[in-house]
């Protein structure tokens, strides 16, 4: 933990070229290269391909159930880092004329294209642990933090060579969660400079400071149900209510219509009047729908299905007040 904090604080020290985009360019190509060393050797194990297939086949009698749409927008949004300001924060180190519309393009391509890579390396995994086990998948598959802490090391152990897979596959791991977190801290570092002009060291000492502090608390015996916690009050529910406000603002304030002309006049590839619509209308029905039945659900049914469901469904919401 201490290293992850220090690697993040000299990232954010260092500043946008010098410390975040040097780690960027070197911790993304080695994660690319990892994933997919590990595709190719996973992949042909027994029950590999059935894993992969699993993905990829739709089911669609979920198409309707607003759980699997809060987990989606919950993802989506993570992974974009849309709806807790790191896309404000870097957005505003962009020049002037930057083309926005195909550096969306391009950043949401290669997001979704990486999501999908880490996906077969993850469920080629799960494939061949159900075939050794002669379990069917979704008896070996848990969701959640469960999945990287507890049924991926179990599925690890089974494949050949598992001291060097092992360590590749975390090593992974820990290099996308570097670059999130890093991200994340900037977003902060950065808020807390331009409010309060100070130096951007101090502005780092302070927020990772205060950081590691509190991540502490995660490397306790309970911390792997607060991080559980953790994730599912932020991302089904606080990031797409953070979302759903932004996007009531912006349509309100800023205006849709005002925001596509900007972007198309210094974009190569332009966007029609159908962003206008989601805008306005799909975007916040969806959002409002799916926020409205999580917190239902989470309020009736509780949180996880713990026997104090309750008591950490007001954990969680104090959470989502911070």
């Amino acid at each position: 933990m201490l290293i992850a904090w220090a690697i993040t604080y000299s990232a954010i020290v260092g500043g946008v070229k010098a410390g975040i985009e040097r780690a960027a360019k070197i911790m993304m190509p080695i994660l690319f290269i990892m994933v997919l060393i590990l595709i190719g050797r996973t992949i042909f194990l027994p029950g590999a391909l059935d894993g992969v297939n699993y993905l990829f086949q739709p089911d669609f009698s979920k198409i309707m159930d607003l759980k699997v749409w809060a987990a989606a927008y919950g993802q989506i949004f993570f992974t974009l880092s849309i709806g807790f300001a790191i896309m404000l924060a870097y957005s505003s180190y962009l020049p002037e004329k930057s083309d926005i519309n195909n550096n969306a393009f391009m950043t949401v391509l290669i997001n979704c294209g990486f999501s999908i890579l880490a996906g077969i390396m993850i469920f080629a995994v799960l494939g061949f642990m159900a075939h050794e086990q002669s379990k069917e998948l979704t008896d070996v598959v848990s969701a959640g933090v469960g999945l990287a802490f507890v049924t991926l090391p179990a599925a690890i152990n089974e494949l050949p060579a598992p001291y060097i897979l092992g360590p590749l596959l975390f090593l992974s791991l820990t290099i996308a969660g570097l670059s999130s977190h890093i991200s994340i801290i900037e977003a902060v570092t950065s808020a807390i400079i331009d409010k309060f002009k100070i130096a951007r060291k101090k502005a780092a000492t302070l927020v990772c400071g205060i950081g590691a502090l509190v991540s502490l608390a995660f490397a306790t015996n309970g911390g792997l149900l607060l991080l559980d916690l953790v994730d599912y009050f932020t991302n089904q529910i606080g990031i797409v209510l953070a979302c759903f406000i932004e996007v009531i603002l912006v349509v309100m304030v800023v205006k849709a219509a005002n925001i596509r002309s900007y972007v198309n006049n210094v974009s190569d590839f332009k966007i029609g009047g159908w962003y206008d619509i989601c805008l306005k209308f799909v975007s916040p029905a969806i959002l409002a729908i799916t926020l409205f039945n999580t917190l239902k659900t989470t309020v009736t049914d509780g949180y996880g299905g713990y026997a104090q469901s309750d008591l950490l469904t007001l954990a969680g919401a104090c959470l989502l007040c911070l």
